[in-house]
Formats: C-alpha cells, structure tokens, sequence
C-alpha cells in the first residue's frame, strides 16, 4: 500500500484578461492584497486566439500572467477560484464600462503540470470543493510544455511557454532552498 503524504508545494499562478492596462493593474494590486507580492509578471500581450469574451468583454483584449512569491498547496486552488470570481464582481462593479472588465483564472504550476481552476465541469476536470473543478492543462515533459487534447488553444500555441518555464524555475528554486521538493 502507498504511504500517504502531503501534496508538494505550488506555484501559484493567474493569467488576467482586460481591454484596459489600468484595468490590469488594479486586478494585480487586489490580487497582491490577498496571495502577496507577484514575483513575476509576464508581459502584458494582446488576446487574438478567440472572440469569446467579446460580448462581455468587449474587443481588443490583453493577456497578462502573473506568478506569486507565496507558494501554495493545491487544496487551497478552490478556494482561491471562488475569491476571484469574487474580485472580477467587485472590478465590475468599479469599472462599469464592461459586464466583465477583468477574466482573473487562477492556477498552478508543479515541476510536471499546469493545473488551472474552473467553474465548469467537463469530462477533464475533477471537482474540488464548492463548485470549482481543476484541470491538468498542461504537462512539463523532456524539458518543454505540451499540450493535452483538450488544452487550450492559446496555451498550446507556446506563446506562454516562456513564463510557464520561468514559473517552474522560480518554483524549483524556492523548494529546493526550503527542502520542500
């Protein structure tokens, strides 16, 4: 029989969505307020992979990553996903030039996966706790990310391979100094 052990540490991670760069920045400093300090922060890109989100959204959208200094276990993901749902409530009620101004979808990183959280279930996700499921997004294998079938479209082109890896270096750099790994 297996020993049971505690889960190791993750990186935990958002990737943000706004039409607005000050949008971004005011998701990022309540963010802050809650997980601590981001330690690194991907560079703010357009959005082209989908017209999804345009209609509560609007056009023109810009993508940003954001990783934390604060590690996290993954039993705290379902919790993390209900409190942004929350913050994207209060962002709507400030910037009303939107139904949603801000998409803040949490997740984390392990030195093998990409795990991101969602309130909706599919044959992929298994559910958490309290209406929120998780899914393997993405899996870290002979030294690159790759996609699974049903990955999404944009994190499989490889355009956030980039922070994913400094993620994972980040994240293997502060459990190896603690002796966490």
């Amino acid at each position: 029989m297996a020993e049971i052990r505690q889960p190791k540490q993750a990186k935990l991670i958002v990737g943000l969505l706004a039409a607005r760069t000050e949008w971004l920045d005011d998701a990022r400093a309540m963010l802050e307020a809650l997980y601590g300090p981001v330690d690194i922060a991907g560079e703010v890109i357009p959005f082209t992979f989908t017209d999804y989100y345009r209609s509560e959204m609007g056009p023109a959208l810009l993508r940003q990553f954001l990783a934390f200094d604060r590690l996290i276990t993954p039993d705290e993901l379902a919790p993390i996903k209900k409190r942004t749902n929350q913050l994207e409530d209060e962002l709507a009620e400030r910037f009303t030039d939107a139904p949603r101004p801000v998409n803040i979808d949490p997740g984390y990183v392990e030195l093998a996966k990409l795990v991101l959280a969602s309130a909706k279930d599919f044959a992929h996700r298994i559910y958490l706790a309290d209406g929120i499921y998780a899914e393997v997004t993405m899996q870290y294998h002979s030294g690159k990310w790759e996609s699974l079938p049903w990955t999404f479209p944009d994190y499989g082109s490889g355009r956030y391979d980039a922070f994913l890896n400094a993620a994972r270096l980040r994240l293997k750099e502060q459990t190896t100094r603690t002796g966490a790994e």
